[in-house]
């Protein structure tokens, strides 16, 4: 096996496993900060949470498709194989939940950047200081994570299985 072939395809597992595992991550100590109902701590969490996301998901988004399309040439797959066509579909798919979830995530990170006080007497804003605009936010970040995920899911089967999908 050509060591640039396996090097292409070390590249694409790692930068997949960055992908689902950095995911997995972001998603659980978001989820785990929201639930805590603690807002320095929620705060400190989507600050961390949206660097995290930059730095590791961003470059794996990047990397995954080039590292593919250059795997699929070097291997001899053409790149209109049906199993590939899901892939790319599904990708694209992830991409338009990932991003509502990157903006929310930013969102969340502003609203609660932008007042110190655990509760500062403004009206919409819980016992323990969460605005509910945030709750609303996380909300909809929560449903876009399911299907994202399940997506993800269905290309590493599409990766290991390449079935002909005719």
């Amino acid at each position: 096996m050509s060591p640039v072939f396996v090097t292409l395809k070390l590249v694409h597992i790692l930068s997949a496993g960055i992908l689902f595992g950095a995911g997995m991550a972001i998603a659980f100590f978001m989820l785990m900060a929201w639930r805590s109902r603690d807002r320095a701590g929620f705060a400190l969490t989507a600050r961390h949470v949206v660097l995290a996301d930059w730095v590791f998901t961003t470059t794996a988004v990047i990397v995954q498709p080039v590292s593919g399309v250059a795997l699929a040439h070097w291997a001899g797959w053409p790149l209109t194989s049906p199993w590939l066509l899901a892939t790319y579909a599904l990708y694209v798919f992830i991409g338009a939940c990932w991003l509502p979830v990157v903006w929310i995530q930013i969102q969340v990170k502003r609203e609660l950047a932008s007042h110190d006080s655990a509760h500062d007497g403004r009206t919409g804003v819980d016992g323990t200081g969460l605005p509910d605009r945030v709750h609303r936010l996380m909300r909809y970040w929560f449903m876009l994570g399911w299907p994202a995920f399940t997506a993800l899911i269905a290309i590493f089967v599409l990766m290991i299985a390449k079935p002909a999908l005719v």
